[in-house]
């Protein structure tokens, strides 16, 4: 063990960097790893999906033209009046 300050304080550190070093390359293997996986994951589901015909996993379902709502009717008694229409009173 080294006698002098400076040595002592160097000796002290380099477990401590050793150790953080080790920890982050590990940290940086897993996510790494599993970006990896995540993304040959989506790349097989993309290739399965083109096989059976389907849309691609973001895209959005087309709606059918007979369900979308229609505009109710306003003029009829005791409907309540659309937000921000003036009633007359």
């Amino acid at each position: 063990m080294p006698e002098s300050w400076w040595g002592n304080a160097i000796f002290s550190l380099i477990p401590t960097i050793v150790l953080g070093l080790i920890f982050w390359m590990v940290l940086r293997a897993i996510i790494r790893g599993d970006r990896t996986a995540r993304r040959e994951y989506d790349r097989v589901e993309a290739e399965e999906r083109a096989k059976l015909g389907l849309p691609p996993k973001g895209a959005a379902p087309a709606a059918p033209a007979a369900a979308a709502p229609s505009e109710p009717a306003r003029d009829t008694p005791g409907s309540a009046p659309a937000p921000g229409e003036r009633t007359s009173a």
